[in-house]
């Protein structure tokens, strides 16, 4: 373990610390009190330094200071508050950003909205958090409800043109500059509603304690400087482009360079081009990069750190790079809206030799495993994943219920199925509710997913369960391949070379049409179910032959 960055050389100064009430967590000692002092620091440290990158616009730290503190001052000259939501309905461009640390100066809570959402999550999430401003994208407005749907909304504002909102360049005009809000560590600074890929979406309330803990763990385990420059194509309003972008790329006071929509061919090209040092994506951005024929000509020697999550690296994907790009440091993060991002990181001289696992717990982080009733289990037992620490979010925004249900003593009920082995790192086996059950046969089901990510000929893959009057449930693939002409009876004659007899998918669905997903990258295991019922229901239907 002597070659884990947070484990050796220089440590960071942890201490134990009081905090939410009956709270007491482990925190970097030294650390600024919140989110806009996280900014303010990066200002002052490199003024002249490159803080954005987008097209064709290059942002000193010192030009975005001179940037948010206009539009805090617009927003404060129109009423908005410390406390008051500000939704934020925009896709990867500077007025996030600008937006974000804006609402930060004067202690207002910014409530990111992914891009894909619909009329009816948006409503729900404004009225829910009873946001008195919204900014958004011209081009989304046809999906934003009226103003009369949402009774606390007092101003819309526009990124382009838009007649039935005030430009968002008008708040860029803003004058008479007040000093910022004062930051408590303890204050919500944002409010992220998870994905709802169960029942209705809960507002996550990140802390400016939550939201420094986070980028001072990525700072630290992934030894990023000020020189680093990071690409963000993944969403900005999800919890991964805020923390292991924009607010990780201020502790460090590096370049974010701002993609709007992820193509391979382009990323690979702005890479070179930015000599990007540095970027966090999920796996299938990674295979989509292999998978360009004009790869190699792209210099992507500056790379140094590969973050990915959400899924494993299939071991192919790891051993490419390591051949193609020797310097590049592939490391698992894992972790979720409600831990403001990670929880363990995996460092990365161990990510070929332990793929299947997700990393070691980041500084200050517990991660315990506990059976149905409460109780820690043994190492190497699985069960369900709770995670405690300076990242996990006090609870959900007007849902003491929800929060009641899921937090215990600071510890969040993750709701994943997992196991901590002798060395400590971390296994993800499943989501609870996605663990199936054959004739009494437990199948985690990301087990299967895991060895089908293995085979050259696949992409991705989920799995499912298929109703069985007589076992319960059958296992059925969902499988993205590499072409047309992939087999299910080779994949299965894989698998059964691999797995146990009972876990190898009966049944596969084959297509080079990539999986369903929601507005945060999240597979849709739900709505494969729901096709695969309609598809039995429609067999079941047809007349016989």
């Amino acid at each position: 373990m002597n070659d884990v960055p947070w484990l050796s050389g220089r440590p960071p100064r942890m201490r134990r610390e009081a905090h939410f009430g009956d709270r007491v967590i482990t925190c970097f000692a030294e650390k600024p009190r919140g989110l806009f002092d996280l900014f303010a620091s990066a200002v002052r440290r490199n003024p002249r330094g490159e803080a954005l990158v987008c097209g064709d616009q290059r942002i000193s730290w010192r030009e975005l200071d001179r940037k948010v503190t206009s539009v805090a001052s617009a927003l404060a000259q129109r009423g908005v508050q410390p406390s008051d939501r500000v939704g934020l309905f925009v896709g990867n461009r500077p007025e996030f950003v600008i937006a974000l640390f804006a609402c930060a100066r004067i202690g207002a809570i910014s409530v990111p909205l992914g891009i894909r959402q619909q009329h009816d999550e948006i409503a729900y999430a404004l009225n829910d958090c009873e946001a008195s401003v919204l900014i958004h994208d011209a081009e989304l407005a046809e999906r934003i409800p009226a103003s009369r749907d949402i009774a606390s909304l007092r101003h819309r504002f526009s990124v382009g043109p838009s007649s039935a909102a005030e430009a968002f360049d008008a708040l860029l005009q803003g004058q008479h500059a007040r000093e910022p809000a004062p930051s408590d560590e303890e204050e919500t600074a944002v409010i992220l509603y998870t994905s709802g890929t169960t029942g209705r979406p809960k507002g996550a309330m990140l802390t400016n304690l939550n939201i420094v803990n986070s980028s001072l763990v990525f700072e630290h385990c992934m030894a990023l400087r000020e020189d680093d420059r990071c690409i963000m194509s993944v969403p900005l309003s999800h919890v991964t482009g805020l923390i292991a972008g924009i607010t990780t790329m201020a502790r460090c006071t590096g370049a974010l360079i701002v993609m709007p929509t992820f193509r391979a061919p382009d990323f690979l090209a702005l890479a070179a081009a930015e000599r990007m040092t540095y970027t966090l994506m999920v796996p299938a951005m990674y295979n989509l990069c292999l998978l360009q024929p004009d790869f190699a000509k792209f210099n992507l020697s500056a790379w140094r750190i590969g973050s990915y999550g959400g899924a494993p690296m299939p071991p192919a994907t790891i051993a490419a790079f390591a051949e193609r790009l020797p310097n590049l440091n592939l490391m698992n993060a894992y972790g979720a809206t409600e831990t403001t991002s990670p929880t363990t990181i995996m460092p990365p001289s161990f990510t070929a030799t332990h793929g299947a696992k997700v990393g070691l717990p980041i500084p200050g982080a517990e991660v315990l495993i506990m059976d149905e009733q409460g109780a820690e289990l043994p190492i190497g037992e699985v069960g369900e994943i709770w995670i405690g620490g300076g990242s996990v979010v006090r609870g959900y925004w007007n849902n003491p219920t929800a929060t009641q249900k899921e937090f215990t003593g600071g510890f969040w009920h993750s709701g994943d199925l997992g196991s901590v082995d002798a060395d400590g790192f971390v296994s993800v086996l499943d989501r609870k509710k996605d663990m199936l059950n054959r004739g009494g046969h437990k199948i985690y089901t990301a087990e299967v997913e895991a060895v089908l990510a293995a085979h050259e000929d696949v992409v991705e893959s989920a799995v499912v369960g298929k109703p069985c009057p007589v076992l319960g449930e059958r296992v059925h693939a969902y499988v993205v391949t590499r072409s047309a002409e992939a087999q299910a009876e080779s994949l299965q004659r894989y698998l059964a070379a691999r797995l146990s007899d009972y876990k190898v998918p009966e049944t596969m669905h084959l297509s080079t049409e990539p999986l369903p997903r929601n507005s945060n990258g999240k597979v849709l295991k739900r709505e494969l179910r729901e096709r695969l019922l309609k598809q039995l229901a429609t067999a079941e239907d047809a007349p016989p032959h």
